[in-house]
């Protein structure tokens, strides 16, 4: 009865949204929107797109892309307006440092580690209507 009580406690308490907050399929949503303006910018600036959502147990980085000889990790920030400020400010020492772990399993995994790499990031805004996209090439470094 205990452990009932407890696990439907912990659900409801998941649940809430703090006010304001974008619900999680809207956020996925905005997210996945977000990537495929990012995928059609990169694409139209002559990046191939090799591999989208990469999952660790780490995280996932959101585009993996080739620049000529150099593989580009891509973190996406989409936004709708600046409530809780722009995408690229999102992308925090803490997150870069979780991007640059997954990249490393990336490049271990494939036996790449002698590749020239880099971290871009690319924020995509909504508010008012158009997208605007802003790529940031060599955003951090590892």
């Amino acid at each position: 009865m205990f452990f009932a009580t407890f696990v439907r406690v912990l659900v409801s308490a998941r649940d809430v949204q703090s006010p304001g907050a974008m619900a999680p399929d809207a956020r996925q949503s905005l997210g996945k929107a977000g990537e495929d303006f990012a995928c059609g910018e990169l694409t139209r600036r002559g990046y191939a797109i090799l591999e989208r959502r990469y999952r660790t147990r780490c995280g996932e980085i959101d585009i993996i892309a080739r620049s000529g000889k150099t593989l580009v990790f891509v973190e996406v920030k989409a936004r709708k307006g600046h409530k809780y400020g722009g995408g690229g400010e999102a992308v925090t020492p803490w997150k870069q440092q979780r991007i640059v772990r997954m990249a490393i399993d990336f490049l271990a995994r494939r036996r790449w580690l002698d590749q020239p790499c880099r971290f871009d990031v690319v924020t995509v805004d909504f508010e008012g209507g158009k997208p605007r996209i802003e790529v940031y090439p060599h955003a951090f470094t590892a």
